[in-house]
């Protein structure tokens, strides 16, 4: 059974150790080493700003740095770290600015993938955007990517159709909405 953890400093070792194998929680760039060099020079200030709600920049793949939207991160843990998942908005919208590539995103660490966790991850990350006045939310998977598109559907996601998101190598995103409630 896992649970959605809020990142904290009894958690971290954990959280460390999965980046130091070149784990990314980022699906579109790898940023294992500048997070594990973060966590090193300051864990309290690395927690800080996973656990903040908003304010300040977050940098994209082609090193633009946009505001970071309110949001929260959760660690997936099953007695040990097995991955995140986060949760992005716009206060009083579903909307999203076209630099976010949808409200939620997931990663699990490779050694923990195939047992359904990034499933009951995203069930249990969808209460906490309909309490965020989220009715339904958007999700992206790379076309190519057959198990993504599994959770999503798996937790009741419709295919909206798809968009080239300009990362380098561009790349085809399936877009899903998938109900909070």
């Amino acid at each position: 059974m896992i649970s959605l953890e809020i990142p904290s400093l009894a958690a971290l070792p954990a959280y460390a150790a999965a980046l130091a194998t070149g784990w990314s929680p980022n699906t579109t760039r790898d940023v294992s080493a500048e997070q594990l060099e973060a966590l090193r020079a300051d864990p309290g200030a690395f927690l800080a700003a996973l656990n903040r709600r908003g304010g300040g920049t977050v940098r994209l793949g082609d090193g633009t740095e946009v505001p970071r939207l309110p949001g929260c991160e959760r660690w997936i843990w099953d007695g040990e770290f097995c991955g995140r998942i986060n949760l992005r908005f716009q206060e009083g919208t579903e909307a999203l600015p076209a630099f976010v590539s949808g409200h939620i995103g997931y990663a699990v660490v490779p050694w923990k993938r195939r047992r359904g966790y990034a499933t009951e991850a995203l069930r249990l990350m969808l209460p906490l955007a309909r309490a965020e006045g989220l009715s339904r939310v958007e999700i992206t998977c790379d076309a190519d990517n057959e198990p993504s598109r599994r959770v999503i559907e798996a937790n009741g996601g419709a295919l909206q159709g798809s968009r080239l998101e300009w990362t380098d190598p561009p790349r085809c995103k399936l877009v899903f909405l998938v109900p909070t409630g």
